[in-house]
């Protein structure tokens, strides 16, 4: 494996990610986004890819359970959980979903060795990414949606300014996404107007209904602003981070309605998915140059 870089903390555990993947706290449905106690890590690799321990530690328990059956991608049927006690701090442990776990209960890990492989899994969406979701617990409450760990960021959002133009490069090209490699600053995301500072977006728009965003300074004022338009209103504030509810706007690449999802980079080069709003309308050439739009 890769270089692994630290990007989030919660209870003495460091969490990782590779280096040339991306991460994000609010890019999900799931409960414990919305509430600060998940963490998604996108490793540079398919469904089916290598999947590296986010966390040092040692494997307690790795289960099958049974997941949905999707409508419009195949799927094994299952998910698995996998629980690791952290070397960090033994008192938590890490609930780990959406990886094929081949390292037995017992063994020992370090942060970047190969856990198995990337699980499609039936609770994703149809244009889901290839990632493991992270969540750091008490060991009397393991499995459950709620009543993880608060995930702090270790992100530094200093010394940005909101761009100006969503303009950059197709790097990967499927039929459920586009991966844009973005020009311009290396601020490991992309910076937005966040109630009167600048900050640094996260999560799925206008998908889900609502988002996140990373700042240095509490907000001023309610509105989320991104290329002159106000794309959110401020509903929770925690001490670096924010949630905020879409307002009515639309990103369009080109001329094709889309969702658009802004992850976070280790190597600061800032990357933006976007994934068509009616199944298999994005076609897109990788190398292409593109632009994202809000109206």
């Amino acid at each position: 494996m890769g270089a692994m870089l630290p990007v989030a903390e919660s209870d003495g555990v460091t969490i990782h990610c590779p280096a040339d993947g991306r991460y994000a706290f609010y890019n999900s449905p799931y409960p414990a986004h919305r509430l600060m106690t998940g963490v998604d890590v996108y490793p540079d690799a398919p469904f089916g890819g290598a999947a590296p321990s986010p966390v040092d530690g040692e494997i307690i328990k790795v289960r099958r359970v049974r997941a949905p059956t999707p409508r419009l991608f195949e799927s094994p049927g299952y998910d698995t959980v996998t629980i690791i006690r952290s070397r960090e701090n033994p008192g938590r442990i890490v609930k780990l979903l959406h990886v094929e776990t081949i390292v037995g209960e017992g063994e020992r890990v370090k942060a970047g060795q190969d856990l198995g492989s990337l699980i499609r899994s039936g609770y994703f969406g149809y244009h889901t990414p290839p990632h493991a979701h992270i969540e750091v617990r008490p060991p009397s409450d393991s499995l459950r949606v709620r009543g993880g760990c608060l995930v702090e960021s270790l992100l530094s959002a200093h010394a940005l300014t909101p761009v100006e133009e969503l303009r950059g490069v197709v790097v990967a090209s499927r039929p459920e996404y586009a991966l844009i490699q973005l020009d311009g600053p290396r601020t490991g995301g992309v910076a937005a107007d966040i109630g009167g500072v600048a900050g640094l977006l996260d999560g799925g728009v206008p998908i889900y209904g609502w988002f996140g965003a990373h700042t240095q300074e509490p907000p001023k004022s309610q509105a989320i602003n991104l290329l002159g338009r106000t794309i959110g209103r401020i509903t929770n504030v925690n001490r670096k981070t924010c949630v905020a509810l879409c307002t009515r706007f639309e990103m369009m690449l080109e001329d094709t309605p889309v969702n658009a999802f802004f992850f976070l980079r280790p190597d600061d080069r800032p990357q933006i998915a976007a994934t068509p709003r009616t199944t298999g309308w994005l076609r897109l050439e990788d190398s292409s140059e593109v632009t994202v739009h809000v109206n």
